[in-house]
This record gives structure tokens, C-alpha cells and sequence, in this order.
């Protein structure tokens, strides 16, 4: 990746560029699957944690767990979850405005005082579209997305994924994998906005 296509990851659609990565373990907790779909996802998890050298633990000390994956079917299935509402601000509005845009998923991050990533939540309501996904495959594109924070259009014309010739097994892409190794390099920060943070990062992608 050159610097430019690095920058173009965490460069927002109104020209900001936001770079921000967990500053703390992260706590996974997943609702509305089976326990072999939790498997694959907590499977996920540690995968991409390893390759960026970031730890999961079961609890946070401060927020018990500080990243939530719920599965639906409808998102008014979430204005039914208890205390929902006071983790999610404006929890109503936003399943309206999603409902009305035929959503089908929907991230949000919260953020330390430094920053870097605090929490997040991931909303995937299971419509045709991604209920033909493959488990280990939408598990593994969430994950990816919520370890750090990408641009909105970072993923919109290529995904994060690719399917291995003649196999069928999808992985994560070479370039995509090496951006999250250099990003949560330790000497990098955890939070930034000016675009030389781009070069830095290409500084510390493989060049061969």
C-alpha cells in the first residue's frame, strides 16, 4: 500500500482524517446467536486481536465488556432490550432513520480521553443479504471493521476480504492485514488526525 492508499482508509467522506485503535483490552459480548456461530465469532476475535498484538479479556474493570455484537432480524427488536437506550443515546431516532434506509448493519464507537477506541457496538440485522454469508466470513469482516476506526468509505468499493483462488476460503487481505499489524504498533498513537499519520503507517508495512 502507498501512502496515499493508506490515507484513503481513515479519510472520512468529508475530508477529516480520523485514525483512532482500542486503547484498552477489548471485552467481547455477542447476542442473538447459537453456540456454534459464538464460537466463530469469539474465533474471529482472537484472530484479528493476535494480529494486531492486542489482548481480549472477559472483563473490562470499567464497563464489564466494551464491545457488543447483536444479531436481529428487525431493528425495532432493539428498542425492546433492557437499557439499551442509556448505552446507545437517541436509540429511537436511530432505528427509525436505519429502518427507513433498509439498513442491514450499523457501528458505533466510543471514545477515551486520548481518543482511542473506549467501546464499540455492532448492529447486524440478518436480512437475505447477510443471512447468505457465511458465518466465518461475516464474522471475520465485522471483527476487521471494529478494530479500528476506518473511514465510512474505506470498505464501500472493495471489502477487507478475498476469496482464495480455486479454494473458497475467504481470508483477509494481505495489505488489509499488514495496515492492522502497523497500526497497533506500539510506538504509533492510538488516536490521530492529521494525514502524515499515513506515512508513518507506511512506514511500517512490509515493502516486499
Amino acid at each position: 500500500m502507498t501512502p496515499e492508499e493508506i490515507e484513503t482508509h481513515f479519510t472520512r467522506s468529508d475530508g477529516s482524517y480520523v485514525f483512532a485503535r482500542w486503547g484498552r483490552p477489548i471485552a467481547p459480548i455477542v447476542f442473538g446467536v447459537d453456540d456454534a456461530t459464538l464460537s466463530v465469532i469469539k474465533g474471529a476475535i482472537e484472530a484479528v486481536a493476535q494480529l494486531a498484538g492486542h489482548q481480549v479479556v472477559e472483563v473490562d474493570p470499567e464497563l464489564g465488556t466494551n464491545l457488543m455484537i447483536f444479531f436481529f432480524r428487525d431493528w425495532n427488536e432493539l428498542l425492546e432490550l433492557p437499557d439499551l437506550d442509556r448505552l446507545v443515546p437517541d436509540l429511537g431516532p436511530l432505528v427509525a432513520r436505519l429502518t427507513a434506509a433498509d439498513a442491514n448493519q450499523y457501528r458505533i464507537f466510543r471514545f477515551d480521553d486520548a481518543g482511542a477506541i473506549r467501546a464499540s457496538f455492532v448492529f447486524l440485522r440478518m436480512d437475505e443479504q447477510l443471512s447468505a454469508i457465511p458465518a466465518e466470513t461475516l464474522a471475520l469482516g465485522q471483527v476487521v471493521q471494529a478494530v479500528l476506526l476506518w473511514s465510512d468509505t474505506a470498505f464501500r468499493d472493495r471489502a477487507p476480504l478475498a476469496q482464495l483462488p480455486g479454494k473458497g476460503a475467504v481470508i483477509l487481505r494481505p495489505e488489509i492485514s499488514a495496515l492492522i499489524a502497523a497500526a497497533y504498533d506500539p510506538v504509533m498513537p492510538v488516536h490521530a488526525l492529521d494525514p502524515s499519520h499515513a506515512l508513518r503507517l507506511a512506514a511500517r508495512m512490509p515493502t516486499g
